[in-house]
């Protein structure tokens, strides 16, 4: 069986991560199972990695139809892995927070390359109802999913709940649980080790809401990019 660039794929079973006990995740009594699709799927064990480019242009040859469910873009980002020399044009860094770069973007998804020193992380945030896929060719994060108990974005109010974290690494990309869509993105001082991950959105938005767990609060912000296509972003 070959993938979308004509190479032949080596399969086996997909196995669970092992459960993952990190210094400031403790109170997490189960760190488990991926939320994206891969207990009866098969995983690819010798996937060549592409450049950046072939990747965008394969992307965007699906239909709108692929992005209307996770499970066929889940399974582009694990058979076609970013070759992560190719992204250095792409990637800026900044200690303060970590950046947004603009890599693709068309009427149906965008293709953004977030960087993450080590020690950053996102705000519980949601996606304005898109889907998203996430894969990491640099490093490894954390994903600490939510769930909403309640939220009432005029009154600013919300109640939610972690419910659980998970690895993405070079060989664990994922699809964001669109019935369970909150989540918060983490590189722990533990990794030791900055970190790269390419984000599909579709369809692009340029809000979202974001929530804290801790003031039970929340309310929309408005999203912006570092770089656009491989230049900054100045205003």
């Amino acid at each position: 069986m070959n993938d979308h660039f004509g190479r032949e794929l080596l399969k086996e079973p997909c196995v669970p991560l092992r459960p993952l006990w990190l210094k400031g995740f403790s109170n997490h009594p189960l760190l488990q199972a991926l939320r994206y699709t891969c207990s009866e799927q098969p995983m690819t064990t010798a996937a060549k990695q592409v450049p950046i480019e072939s990747f965008v242009a394969e992307l965007r040859k699906f239909a709108e139809a692929a992005f209307e469910q996770t499970e066929q873009l889940r399974k582009f980002l694990q058979d076609a892995p970013v070759d992560p020399d190719s992204l250095a044009p792409y990637l800026t860094w900044d200690r303060q927070h970590y950046t947004r770069n603009l890599i693709d973007k068309t009427a149906l998804c965008e293709l953004i390359a977030i960087c993450w020193e080590v020690g950053q992380a996102s705000s519980v945030h949601n996606h304005r109802d898109q889907n998203c896929w996430m894969a990491v060719p640099i490093g490894r994060l954390l994903v600490e999913n939510f769930h909403v108990v309640h939220q009432d974005i005029a009154d600013g109010k919300c109640t939610i709940k972690s419910t659980e974290v998970v690895e993405m690494n070079a060989l664990h990309p994922c699809a964001v649980d669109p019935l369970e869509p909150v989540h918060r993105v983490l590189n722990p001082r533990e990794f030791n080790q900055r970190a790269v991950s390419l984000h599909v959105y579709s369809r692009p938005f340029d809000t979202c809401v974001v929530y804290s767990a801790e003031q039970g609060t929340c309310g929309e912000i408005q999203l912006h990019y570092t770089t656009e296509y491989g230049k900054p972003v100045h205003g």
